[in-house]
């Protein structure tokens, strides 16, 4: 007898569970940029219909266009901002705080963020690390991980390598470095001010005042440790920024990036801010009476007085003092 072939098994066979779509690289970023769009017009008290220009905010932020027009997107479909064809973006109602908006910085992410900074100046993470390695050392999720790197690329202190995985970019990591840092300052800021041709155009100026009147209205108290730095640092920048030197400015930016972590660890009385704040706008007086050597030697002061604060704060404690050993001759 002839035997019969078995037929096919056409039963349907079971697919494999689908992947979760990955998160959109964009996708955390845009959102963080959208709230701080949206803080920085709070501080500057912009008007509806305020031009809101993508390759602006790309430079202001430090990020490609891309997630800047996400960001502004985003704020469209919740009616804050409006799209104009051929003309860019513009704001349409500017909501109070807690009215709505972009949801505010969760207070847990934060709190991660400052942890890995925190184990990246101590050492604890090698200068290359990877998604999965933050993951399991963190107990956090992916996109969650993916969100904190992406803010860590914005401010500028972490990079995605060519193929996979992740680099620190160098920072200061002790008092010793920070101090030099500061003496570069000195030597810096005072002289962009004398530089031939000086000009603060008087939009920035109105712009810095605003940011510093916020501050004192009671900004010094709620906004971040990252949000008070993110001010002083754009506050010098834009200081220097009116010399037209493009090699000061870049200098005082990378100066600026390197120094950022080692600020957030610094827990200092917040009533300090206070006065800060009022030498900033008595700086901005000087320069728009045109007083430029008055104002170097402003300026020189008031970093001198900010690193001779800051030192202290961060200096390691002292060493128990010894018992005093025999002097030697001609010892001072």
């Amino acid at each position: 007898m002839r035997k019969r072939s078995t037929p096919p098994d056409r039963t349907p066979q079971a697919k494999p569970p689908a992947t979760p779509p990955a998160t959109p690289p964009h996708a955390g970023l845009s959102g963080r940029l959208a709230g701080e769009i949206i803080e920085r017009a709070r501080r500057q008290q912009l008007p509806p219909g305020t031009h809101l220009p993508e390759l602006g905010l790309a430079e202001l932020f430090r990020v490609s266009r891309t997630p800047i027009r996400i960001a502004l997107k985003a704020l469209q479909a919740q009616g804050i901002v409006e799209q104009q064809p051929n003309r860019g973006f513009f704001l349409k109602h500017l909501p109070e705080a807690g009215e709505g908006g972009p949801a505010a910085a969760d207070p847990a992410e934060d709190a991660l963020y400052f942890r890995i900074a925190d184990d990246h100046l101590r050492g604890r993470l090698g200068e290359r690390v990877g998604e999965s390695e933050l993951i399991r050392r963190y107990a956090t999720t992916r996109s969650h991980i993916l969100r904190l790197l992406a803010r860590m690329t914005q401010e500028g202190w972490v990079e995605r390598l060519p193929g996979q995985g992740w680099a620190f970019l160098p920072v200061l990591r002790s008092p010793e470095t920070y101090a030099q840092s500061y003496r570069f300052r000195i030597l810096l800021e005072p002289a962009a001010l004398l530089e031939p041709g000086y000009a603060l155009a008087h939009a920035t100026a109105e712009r810095l005042r605003t940011e510093q009147h916020a501050m004192l209205a009671g900004g010094w108290q709620r906004f971040s440790s990252a949000e008070t730095h993110r001010i002083g640092a754009e506050f010098h920048e834009a200081i220097v920024g009116g010399s037209g030197n493009i090699f000061m400015i870049e200098s005082l930016r990378r100066v600026n990036r390197m120094r950022r972590l080692l600020e957030y660890r610094i827990n200092e009385d917040r009533t300090r801010l206070v006065r800060i704040c009022g030498e900033h706008l008595r700086l901005l007086d000087l320069i728009e009476a045109g007083d430029m050597a008055k104002a170097a030697a402003f300026l020189r002061v008031h970093l001198e007085g900010s690193q001779q604060a800051k030192q202290t704060l961060i200096a390691p404690r002292a060493a128990p003092a010894r018992a005093p050993g025999p002097r030697l001759q001609g010892a001072a």
